[in-house]
């Protein structure tokens, strides 16, 4: 078991220039993907990168049990099990958003059909996925953030938040897929 080890004081132009960089990353982040989904148009002549929604929601069921898992290893104070496991599913989430932005690159959006059933379901869904994901960006870096400074009161406090929230995009994520699927889109 590894033990913690009191901190430093906290320097406040380091934490701004912390806070800044999440910041400039997590709005860097959100305008790439609002001009890929929003006002890109995708080419026609690409080579096909179909396969990429289900690796996509491969990484995302990943990053949803590595969180899980990390939850619990934590409670039972495995600490070095809850930091490979945290960092696995930032990893898997890391791998993910670059797949999803290669694949909205490439194939741009993909509708669900109008016709199908459990349509308000899945846009329920999506724009709750939609909404939360663009919160959970930066309070997953601002939490791993405060975890690797070694200010573990602050990222135990904050984890509490990040948790719930990282959770349900990654697992919305896989949820969001599996409705595209079954509806054939």
């Amino acid at each position: 078991m590894t033990t913690e080890t009191a901190p430093g004081p906290i320097d406040p132009s380091r934490e701004r220039l912390y806070l800044v960089l999440n910041l400039v990353v997590s709005v860097a982040a959100l305008t790439l993907l609002s001009w890929l989904l929003l006002l890109r148009s995708p080419s026609d002549e690409v080579t096909s990168f179909s396969f990429m929604p289900a690796v996509n929601a491969a990484f995302n069921a990943l990053s949803t049990t590595c969180i899980v898992l990390g939850l619990l290893a934590i409670r039972v104070r495995r600490v070095t099990v809850h930091r490979a496991l945290m960092l696995s599913a930032l990893g898997s989430s890391a791998l993910f958003l670059a797949g999803y932005l290669f694949h909205h690159y490439v194939h741009g959006d993909t509708p669900y059909p109008a016709e199908a059933p459990m349509r308000g379901l899945y846009l329920a869904i999506l724009l709750s996925h939609v909404l939360l994901s663009v919160v959970a960006f930066p309070m997953v870096l601002w939490t791993f953030s405060l975890a690797l400074r070694g200010q573990i009161a602050r990222h135990r406090k904050l984890a509490k938040w990040t948790y719930p929230v990282w959770l349900y995009v990654s697992a919305t994520g896989v949820v969001v897929f599996l409705m595209l699927r079954a509806a054939g889109a």
